[in-house]
């Protein structure tokens, strides 16, 4: 953690928000790491449908987001690639999204964005997604998902899906990160 700016270091104990990260790994999500990840996922995936989430320690990541965004991926059309960030833990990736392809939208997590040739073709905000349940989440996604991806769904089997642990905890009761 030495090279890394005081600015840039996680917010959160990696070890308490590891459960969030795996709800979405477990549904077949890659994690975004460093800023390099995020072009990489954008840049070199021509003609394909790119969806990231940017995952969070809030209580409307763990009540609709996370659970909304599972349940759609369980749909019969969902995107080539499916990648997480997550806000407060990797902040250099997370500012690189935001700057370099979510530039015309407000700063937000939990956020998810899908992508077709690098640009982002469809946003659901923070603000969109609070007060909205899990299946309210997943129904707009499905539809997104079926009027802009070609590629066959679920993202896993639907026996492996009912096994999946959606995380409920809110970020006032995760500790910080002393590193």
């Amino acid at each position: 953690m030495q090279n890394i700016p005081l600015s840039f270091q996680p917010t959160y104990d990696p070890f308490s928000v590891q459960p969030m990260r795996d709800e979405l790994v477990a549904v077949g999500f890659d994690e975004l790491m460093e800023p390099e990840d995020i072009d990489a996922a954008i840049q070199n995936n021509a003609g394909k449908s790119v969806f990231i989430v940017i995952n969070s320690v809030c209580g409307c990541a763990a009540g609709s987001a996370r659970p909304g965004a599972s349940l759609a991926l369980q749909h019969k059309t969902i995107p080539d690639k499916l990648y997480t960030v997550f806000a407060g833990q990797e902040k250099a990736a997370v500012d690189r999204l935001r700057r370099q392809y979510l530039s015309e939208f407000p700063p937000s997590s939990p956020a998810m964005a899908l992508f077709k040739d690098g640009e982002a073709i469809f946003m659901l905000h923070r603000y969109q997604i609070e007060g909205r349940n899990a299946q309210q989440i997943a129904e707009i996604l499905m539809q997104v998902f079926q009027e802009h991806c070609s590629n066959e769904g679920p993202s896993i089997p639907p026996e492996q899906f009912e096994k999946v642990v959606h995380a409920k905890a809110c970020g006032s009761k995760i500790p910080l990160f002393n590193g």
